[in-house]
């Protein structure tokens, strides 16, 4: 009992031990830090955000801007990168646009005019050949024996006609001094005839037989291109059969057969009535590239009440042989030339509720509407009747992000030489492209090129 009085004093074991509580301090410490490092995440994707806001308009944008000026609004303080090109004055043709076949002149399937066996073939297959060029030859020996009995026959037949003609002559001498009756001298009369008759005959077959051996060897009747041979040495061939020994067909010149609407019949059949000549474009299948120049030949005596169109030929020198027969082309028909117009690319303008309009680059690097009144539009240019003048600087790309007064930063087109080739492969008379063409046809397939205005048309 002392024993126990005596010990030291000191606080009562609990009944929870250190053991106990440490779960739950640590679980409360791992709140706290994920607490904390989500703030820490917030904090740093929200000021990032605003710095790249910041950036992306641009360095004149206000200091401690991050709100208020959206991508592409083109407001005050965002400079709009955008393509320019200079407004010129020239001529813009008007062209009818048609689809076409290409249609020999001639074509000729070449076939015998006699029967034998072909001994010779004088061509290459695709070989372009001059009317008169030996092309087959025919076995000629049947009808050169032919030649011979006859030339045989009719020096039998002379030889008796002299005769009949001295008796003759003998007759007419005795009926005059009585000696035979008048009957006999006129029955040898008609014998005389008779053999003028044979040799005359004798004469056909002889001048048959000639031609029968220059029908063996032949010739070309037109000059053209020759296409795949039909027949090859050694056949017998007959002037009755179906096909023939080769075809050639006619190159140069050649035409073209096109169609065109009949509203549009009135301006070509004028000028076809005066005699101008109407230049003529034959252009590939995607009608990009000209392929050849012609001149309009004529035009067809009816409308097609089915389609509402009419036929026109036109002919084309076809020199460098590119045309072939029943080939489609797309045919650009100049039917008139505007002059004295402003011309821009056609990227240039744009369509709005109050008509069309263009954005025109001031002093001061400063869009402005400014309403034009289109003329005319030829592929990629656009002719101005009114609106702008000679040398004002239009936007050609970069619209989608302009508003009246806003800042561009411009960079022109590219350069193309006056005169040169169109987006479609031909050359606008008259009209100075200058630094227009190229850099509208590049420009164009930018991503920005879909515009919500739209393009004229």
């Amino acid at each position: 009992m002392g024993h126990l009085s005596n010990s030291p004093a000191g606080p009562s074991p609990s009944k929870e031990g250190p053991l106990d509580r440490e779960p739950g301090a640590k679980s409360h410490r791992w709140l706290w830090i994920v607490g904390v490092l989500v703030v820490v995440a917030v904090s740093v994707w929200y000021f990032r955000g605003s710095r790249a806001s910041i950036e992306a308009q641009g360095p004149n944008a206000p200091a401690g801007s991050t709100k208020g000026q959206g991508r592409g609004a083109g407001g005050a303080g965002f400079v709009v990168p955008v393509v320019v090109a200079a407004a010129q004055r020239g001529d813009l043709p008007v062209y009818f646009n048609g689809l076409g076949t290409v249609t020999a002149f001639n074509t000729v399937t070449v076939r015998t005019r006699i029967d034998g066996q072909i001994t010779k073939i004088n061509f290459q297959e695709g070989q372009f050949v001059h009317q008169g060029e030996d092309l087959v030859d025919i076995d000629s020996r049947p009808y050169q024996v032919q030649l011979e009995q006859a030339e045989g026959q009719l020096a039998k037949d002379q030889a008796q006609l002299r005769d009949v003609q001295v008796n003759y002559e003998r007759y007419q001498l005795l009926y005059k001094e009585g000696v035979i009756p008048k009957q006999q001298v006129d029955t040898q009369g008609s014998q005389v005839g008779q053999f003028e008759g044979s040799i005359k005959a004798d004469q056909g077959a002889i001048d048959s037989a000639k031609l029968q051996i220059v029908y063996s060897h032949v010739t070309a009747p037109i000059s053209g291109r020759i296409g795949l041979r039909l027949v090859d040495v050694g056949n017998i061939v007959h002037a009755s059969d179906a096909n023939g020994l080769l075809v050639i067909t006619q190159l140069q010149p050649i035409a073209v057969i096109f169609s065109l609407p009949q509203d549009e019949l009135p301006p070509v059949a004028a000028k076809l009535q005066v005699g101008m000549p109407s230049i003529v474009d034959a252009y590939d299948r995607d009608d990009t590239s000209k392929i050849e120049s012609g001149k309009l030949l004529t035009i067809d005596n009816q409308i097609d009440t089915s389609t509402g169109t009419f036929k026109l030929k036109a002919v084309f020198n076809n020199e460098r042989s590119i045309l072939f027969p029943n080939q489609f082309v797309n045919v650009h028909l100049l039917a008139d030339v505007k002059k004295n117009l402003v011309i821009v690319p056609s990227s240039a303008t744009q369509r709005g509720p109050q008509g069309a309009y263009v954005y025109v680059v001031q002093n001061g690097n400063t869009a402005k509407i400014q309403p034009v009144t289109i003329a005319q539009t030829t592929a990629n240019s656009v002719g101005l009747s009114a609106g702008l003048n000679p040398g004002d600087v239009v936007v050609v790309d970069g619209q989608d992000k302009l508003q009246d007064g806003s800042k561009v930063s411009p960079s022109e087109a590219p350069a193309t030489p006056p005169n040169s080739p169109n987006a479609a492969g031909g050359e606008q008379p008259g009209a100075q492209p200058g630094n227009t063409q190229t850099g509208v046809r590049q420009r164009t397939q930018a991503p920005h090129a879909d515009r919500s205005n739209g393009k004229s048309k």
